[in-house]
């Protein structure tokens, strides 16, 4: 998988499905090269495991605009207690830079409020200004066959996420609000309060897809989940190293791509709209897995051969209608 369930005994992260990250998605507005378009998708198999954004958390997009994997940048989602009779729930996104980008909190600047989640079929868009925003219910535009990935990588092209839904958080940017630098580093994380109510840790995080599911075991995935990316070399390249010689890479090569996969960060020129294939940001259609698997086991396997949905939008939020 991406990142579904990426706790250890496929469980969500803190065994709370609103703030387990499924996947991450950055590319530029299709028709207009000066916005582009972040997709955070949380709560894997919704509405079964979880319906609703969790009203303490704090949905957290990184940005790093000078390479150095600390974020100078951030977005952040946060939601309000819902309102189980109408069934209504409200985001406010803020935007944080400087050293507060980086920082276990909630600050920022406020670029959109009492935005409406949609918890139906319809999507209830909000603009402000340059900015457009959705969160709500959506249809899981991931592909892969995991049923095959679990049983040895015997693949049979039996696409495990067909049909099944998760929470979208969809938001429209200029291009000058991602900085300066059009060559940037983007991760999303997820933040809970700790018991003081005022301090918050990192339950959650994702960058390149499936680095945590493939390469990490037992409470290695948790320790992954709750570092920040500026200690995932000293911590974890090790342990890829010996991942990649598994799959026969020597150690010189086993090093490289290591290094190219840490520390965990999504690289995207929003003056481009290539796709992961180029290590651009990730488009909803890129087929990471078959990228993923053709690197991680040195060509031997090349495909789970299953493909993109068919259910995408072509204009915002773009991820499908859910199921």
């Amino acid at each position: 998988m991406a990142d579904h369930l990426d706790a250890p005994g496929l469980q969500s992260p803190n065994m709370n499905a609103k703030v387990d990250i499924t996947d991450i998605y950055i590319f530029q507005k299709p028709g207009d090269p000066n916005k582009s378009i972040l997709i955070l998708n949380v709560n894997p198999l919704a509405p079964t495991l979880d319906d609703e954004f969790d009203d303490g958390a704090i949905y957290d997009l990184q940005v790093d605009t000078d390479g150095d994997a600390v974020a100078e940048i951030a977005f952040r989602f946060t939601f309000s207690e819902i309102n189980k009779q109408e069934t209504k729930q409200f985001a406010t996104v803020r935007r944080a830079t400087g050293a507060d980008a980086a920082k276990l909190n909630g600050s920022g600047h406020v670029i959109i409020e009492h935005a409406p989640v949609s918890f139906g079929k319809q999507a209830h868009i909000t603009t402000a200004g340059e900015y457009k925003f959705f969160a709500g219910f959506r249809s899981d535009p991931f592909f892969f066959d995991l049923l095959g990935f679990l049983n040895n990588f015997q693949f049979t092209g039996n696409d495990f996420f067909i049909d099944k839904n998760v929470y979208s958080i969809v938001l429209e940017v200029p291009n000058h609000a991602l900085g300066s630098n059009p060559q940037i580093g983007i991760w999303f994380r997820v933040l809970l309060p700790n018991p003081d109510g005022k301090t918050y840790y990192q339950v959650d995080r994702m960058g390149h897809p499936a680095l945590n599911t493939v390469f990490n075991h037992g409470d290695d995935k948790n320790t992954f989940n709750k570092i920040q990316p500026t200690q995932d070399r000293d911590l974890f390249e090790e342990k890829f190293e010996d991942v990649l010689e598994s799959f026969g890479y020597d150690e010189a090569h086993a090093d490289a791509i290591a290094k190219i996969l840490l520390p965990d960060i999504l690289s995207y020129n929003y003056h481009s709209n290539q796709g992961y294939a180029n290590f651009n940001g990730r488009q909803l259609t890129d087929d990471v897995i078959d990228i993923s698997l053709t690197i991680v086991t040195n060509g031997q396997i090349t495909t789970d051969m299953v493909g993109p949905h068919t259910d995408y939008l072509s204009e915002f939020p773009y991820v499908g209608i859910p199921h």
